[in-house]
C-alpha cells in the first residue's frame, strides 16, 4: 500500500474521536484537500474551502438516519495532508492527477474537496485510463463547457469541456441554469455526449431515465456547490438562483449509486463566508453522503 502523508485524526475528515481515525492506512475512502484558486472570475475564496469543510466535518453526526447505521465503520475515512499547490492551473492538474492515481492504484476511493472546479480536469484522468466508458455526473449551476475563459484553457468555466477532451467520457448534468451561446451550440452539436437536465425543467426531471443511462456504468460525481440554490448556498463564487435543495441533490446521487458504480468524486467551489458555518457544514455533509452512498450503499439495513 502506498505510503501517504496523512493528516492526524484531530485535523482529518469527520469526528476525530471516531473508531479507526488513527489508522488511516486501512481506510477505503481517501479525502484529498486541494484548495486550488487560480482562475476564479467573480467571487474568490476557494483556496479556503478544504480547511472549512474539514473543520465543519467534525460536527457531522456519524449515524446516518437514512441508512440507519454509522456507514464509515464499513469503509473508513483517511485524509491526506493538503499539498502545496503548483503555480499554474495546468501544473496543478498534473499534480492532482498524480495524487488521485496513487489512491486509485491502491484500490481506494478518492474524494477531492476543493478548490475551484477546474480541478476536475485533473482528478478524472486516472479514471479515463481505466474505464472505456466513464460518466461524469455533474451537479452545477453552470455547464462549464466553454473552450477556455479569460485566456485560461483549463478555467473553472471549462471544467466539463476539458472532461470531454477524453473520448471515453460523457457528461450528465443537473441544475444547469447559466450558459453562454457557445456552450449552447456545443450542447446541440454533441447530444450523444452531453445530457443537460435544466434547472427550469426540474418538475419534469426523470430519475428513471437517469438510472437507465447509468446502468452498470463507472461514474465520477462532480458536485459544484453552486448547483444548490443561492438561498441555501451563497458561499460560492457565483451564487445563482433557481437551484437544487440539499435533499433533491442527494436523490440524484443516490440514484447514481444504485444504477452504477461511483468510483470517485469531488466537491468544489465552496468559498467560505466568515461567521456563517452552516454553508461549510452543508458542503461537508454533501461529501459525507457521497462516500456513504458509494461505499456503504443506499438502503437501510
Amino acid at each position: 500500500m502506498t505510503d501517504f502523508d496523512y493528516l492526524p485524526a484531530g485535523q482529518s475528515f469527520q469526528d476525530p474521536d471516531r473508531e479507526g481515525a488513527t489508522a488511516p492506512q486501512s481506510a477505503r475512502a481517501v479525502v484529498i484537500p486541494f484548495g486550488l484558486e487560480a482562475s476564479v472570475s467573480y467571487g474568490g475564496g476557494t483556496r479556503r474551502g478544504p480547511a472549512a469543510i474539514l473543520a465543519a466535518s467534525h460536527q457531522l453526526e456519524l449515524f446516518d438516519e437514512e441508512l440507519w447505521r454509522e456507514p464509515y465503520r464499513e469503509f473508513g475515512i483517511a485524509t491526506l495532508r493538503p499539498p502545496e499547490i503548483a503555480g499554474s492551473v495546468e501544473a496543478a492538474l498534473d499534480q492532482l492527477d498524480g495524487l488521485v492515481e496513487r489512491v486509485v492504484a491502491d484500490g481506494r476511493f478518492p474524494i477531492i474537496i476543493g478548490g475551484e472546479h477546474s480541478l476536475t480536469a485533473g482528478s478524472i484522468r486516472p479514471f479515463t485510463r481505466r474505464y472505456d466508458d466513464l460518466v461524469v455526473l455533474q451537479i452545477d449551476a453552470h455547464a462549464d463547457l466553454r473552450d477556455g475563459y479569460l485566456g485560461e484553457h483549463y478555467s473553472h468555466a471549462s471544467a466539463m469541456r476539458r472532461v470531454l477532451d477524453h473520448a471515453n467520457c460523457r457528461v450528465i448534468s443537473f441544475g444547469i441554469r447559466a450558459i453562454c451561446e457557445a456552450e449552447a451550440r456545443y450542447i446541440d452539436a454533441h447530444p450523444d455526449r452531453v445530457t443537460i437536465n435544466w434547472a427550469h425543467e426540474q418538475p419534469r426531471w426523470d430519475l428513471g431515465a437517469l438510472a437507465r443511462a447509468l446502468a452498470g456504468a463507472a461514474i465520477y460525481v462532480t458536485f459544484d456547490i453552486d448547483g444548490l440554490d443561492n438561498a441555501e448556498m451563497p458561499a460560492t463564487g457565483t451564487p445563482t438562483p433557481g437551484g437544487l435543495r440539499y435533499f433533491e441533490a442527494l436523490e440524484i446521487i443516490r440514484t447514481a449509486a444504485e444504477a452504477g458504480t461511483i468510483v470517485g468524486a469531488d466537491v468544489v467551489e465552496l468559498a467560505p463566508i466568515d461567521g456563517f458555518h452552516g454553508y461549510d457544514y452543508t458542503a461537508a455533509a454533501v461529501a459525507n453522503k457521497i462516500m456513504n452512498y458509494a461505499l456503504s450503499g443506499t438502503r437501510r439495513r
